[in-house]
């Protein structure tokens, strides 16, 4: 059995195992005599990422990928993130204030005699569970050869750190299995933001030091064969389960490697489920379910953590199971349902500065895959013409998402970023592209109590003159708050009975869904004041 050699060798050793303590007897803190070796990076196994079995191919690195981690400490891998904040957390998570440096420094030399004493191609021979029983089994050894005199849940602690760090994310661990968590934001090794409910607040999670935080920083990117250093500093890469991950390190970062983690729920929200939180009435998710089905041109808009994904992601339920669906993404985070489906992520370039796929490098290539929906999951840049192009050349119920705070702002955004493309069309010119491309424009916004809501649906009519004219079919006003500073607020029909695309309802037979959606907005609007 490996992982037994340099055990026994330590057996050799003068130093003698301590006598099992009596239950009755109370634990003392760990032994302060104890005199810790110097803690080796995390990086002293290779960085690449087990296959689906959990097993490092030949000659390739033991260290496994988020989900055997998330796997081994008993969480579910996240699945989409749930930004509505009205659903009930699970229980507030006790800030860690337990660890202190003789912690660390305990840790870092049981650690250390750790690697010393695995073999690590054995290891990585092994599955989760059988790898996780193996290092517990070995780090007891260590325990009890170095005698180390601590409490079994002090002991289970330190055995289920000293597990995340070999086999996961080390301490990000318990903040990934946790599935109310939206926003995972590290400053530094020593400080740990997250967000819950739409409120940041600081945990006690800490690293050992800033080269732990950058040993699994470049743990994370390695596995979709990008990197992370001094020079390479900034890198946007994913977890296995589509979670968002952003890094940023020294020279760049002063107070060492900075990584923000946009975290997903494990249960994929639908437009039900929004209603439910209050996000959108009954009324105005039927409307989004029609706008879905009937091939609309959407565009999601919304500021930074206002759900524009999460509602991409509803959105794209209602597309059929026989459409060719093709997503463009800087960092790959859609989730969609249907078979056939493409997913196409860019590529950054090179140490030489070569070999760089743009966002508008996959627009263009996805016009010649014969695909039937262009779904980009964010329009920053000059992508934004060759998108507009595909709207209106037959690929109709094309969707996308931008960052502006209102639906005219999304419009003057779209013609900015096409003319930081260099193209020296007029402005009109620009504007009637937009019209005759964009159908309908869904505004997110998170509020200032944390709170997520549809705030508009806008339809796009055409121009008067210089002009694009649009028109509301729901809007959100609120009202006031109430004790606990909370918003209160309703959504509203503003009474359009017929809107633009009603055309294009009957043409896929939802236009008596439709107006039954219509009607019922009207009719429950009384009711709302």
């Amino acid at each position: 059995m490996f992982g037994k050699r340099s055990v026994a060798e330590s057996r050799a050793q003068p130093e003698a195992a301590p006598a099992p303590r009596p239950a009755s007897e109370p634990a003392p803190a760990l032994q302060p005599s104890l005199q810790p070796a110097p803690a080796p990076a995390l990086e002293a196994a290779p960085r690449s990422a087990p296959n689906a079995a959990g097993v490092v191919e030949g000659g390739r690195s033991p260290m496994p990928s988020a989900g055997l981690g998330a796997a081994l400490v008993g969480a579910p891998t996240p699945g989409k993130r749930n930004v509505m904040p009205n659903e009930a957390p699970l229980a507030p998570m006790a800030v860690d204030s337990r660890h202190n440096e003789h912690y660390y420094e305990t840790k870092g030399s049981i650690f250390g005699a750790l690697i010393e004493a695995i073999d690590l191609s054995q290891l990585a021979k092994l599955d989760a569970d059988s790898a996780r029983e193996e290092i517990r089994d070995i780090v007891n050894e260590i325990i009890a050869i170095k005698n180390v005199v601590m409490s079994i849940a002090e002991q289970e602690e330190l055995l289920e750190d000293i597990c995340n760090d070999v086999l996961g994310y080390g301490p990000l661990e318990p903040l990934l299995a946790r599935d109310d968590i939206a926003d995972i934001m590290v400053n530094g090794s020593g400080t740990t933001y997250i967000e819950v409910k739409g409120k940041i607040q600081k945990t006690g999670i800490r690293f050992r030091d800033n080269q732990q935080l950058l040993n699994i920083c470049q743990r994370i990117v390695s596995q979709i064969g990008r990197r992370v250093d001094e020079s390479s500093p900034i890198c946007d890469a994913r977890l296995p389960d589509g979670s968002r991950v952003n890094v940023i390190v020294p020279p760049l970062a002063i107070d060492g490697p900075a990584l923000t983690i946009r975290k997903f729920k494990k249960d994929k929200l639908t437009l039900d489920q929004l209603v439910k939180f209050g996000s959108i009435t009954p009324e105005g998710a039927e409307i989004l379910k029609v706008i879905g089905r009937c091939r609309v041109n959407t565009l999601v808009s919304g500021g930074t953590g206002s759900g524009k994904t999460t509602l991409l992601n509803c959105l794209t339920q209602f597309i059929e199971d026989d459409e060719r669906i093709i997503t463009c993404e800087d960092a790959a985070e859609l989730q969609l349902q249907q078979p056939h489906t493409v997913r196409l992520e860019t590529r950054p370039p090179n140490l030489e500065g070569e070999g760089q796929i743009t966002m508008r490098d996959l627009v263009r290539n996805c016009l010649r895959m014969r695909p039937e929906r262009i779904i980009v999951g964010e329009v920053r840049g000059p992508e934004a013409f060759d998108l507009l192009q595909a709207m209106n050349t037959g690929h109709d119920g094309s969707m996308g998402t931008l960052h502006a705070n209102s639906p005219r702002e999304a419009m003057s955004r779209v013609e900015s970023m096409i003319t930081m493309g260099g193209y020296s069309l007029p402005s009109r010119t620009i504007r009637e592209m937009i019209t005759g491309s964009i159908d309908v424009i869904v505004q997110a916004a998170r509020l200032r109590d944390g709170s997520r809501r549809i705030t508009h649906i806008t339809e796009v009519l055409g121009m008067e003159g210089d002009v694009i004219i649009t028109q509301d079919l729901f809007v959100f006003d609120i009202m006031g708050e109430d004790a606990n500073g909370n918003l209160i607020g309703r959504h509203r029909s503003t009474g359009i009975g017929r809107p633009k695309f009603w055309d294009r309802a009957r043409y896929y037979g939802e236009e008596q869904r439709l107006a039954a959606a219509l009607d019922a907005a009207e009719a429950a609007e009384p009711a709302r004041t």
